[in-house]
């Protein structure tokens, strides 16, 4: 789905302590089990959560862009719950957990920043659900599209969006085609 983290919880985000932190592809920014100790603001790059099902399939649980915030509800979290994987170079601002926690509570407009971004993260992961569960990839490209304006992203992003909407890129590009030939 689209980023959705406002220019606002960015910018309060911006007025907390933070240390930077670089990631090379492929490397773990976190691990499933380990203690919650900062909580990680995409900077430049790329990271998806994962959680690793019993069969050892991976599922992406987020996929995290500039200004997107990795597994946000871990702030209320002892432990992470998921692993996070740098997908591309990435550079995150780590910002404490306890400083995060602190001024959310003697922050007002933080807390109510906090809570709208939380709210539209709940919006976008029930419009998934809702995608993800539709049978086939035209009934999902047409609600990815609904959900997003009408607007299908540029070519050089169509195998995110396959990943997006639970399909293969070929399967994804097949669909295309076929509207593509229906307009034509």
């Amino acid at each position: 789905m689209i980023d959705i983290m406002s220019k606002g919880l960015a910018d309060l985000l911006h007025r907390l302590p933070a240390t930077e932190r670089r990631f090379a592809a492929g490397t773990h920014i976190f691990r499933q089990g380990t203690r919650v100790l900062t909580l990680h603001q995409i900077v430049v790059g790329r990271a998806h959560l994962v959680r690793h099902q019993p069969n050892g399939a991976p599922l992406v649980l987020q996929r995290a862009g500039p200004g997107s915030i990795l597994a946000e509800a871990s702030v209320f979290s002892e432990r992470y719950h998921c692993d996070a994987v740098a997908i591309v170079a990435t550079r995150t601002r780590a910002i404490a957990k306890p400083v995060l926690r602190a001024a959310l509570v003697r922050e007002a407009d933080l807390a109510e920043a906090w809570a709208a971004y939380l709210a539209r993260e709940v919006q976008a992961t029930r419009t998934r659900a809702e995608i993800l569960s539709l049978r086939t990839v035209a009934e999902r490209l047409d609600s990815w599209a609904a959900a997003n304006d009408g607007r299908l992203p540029a070519k050089g992003q169509w195998r995110s969006l396959a990943a997006t909407i639970g399909t293969s890129p070929e399967a994804l590009y097949r669909e295309l085609a076929r509207r593509r030939t229906r307009c034509a």
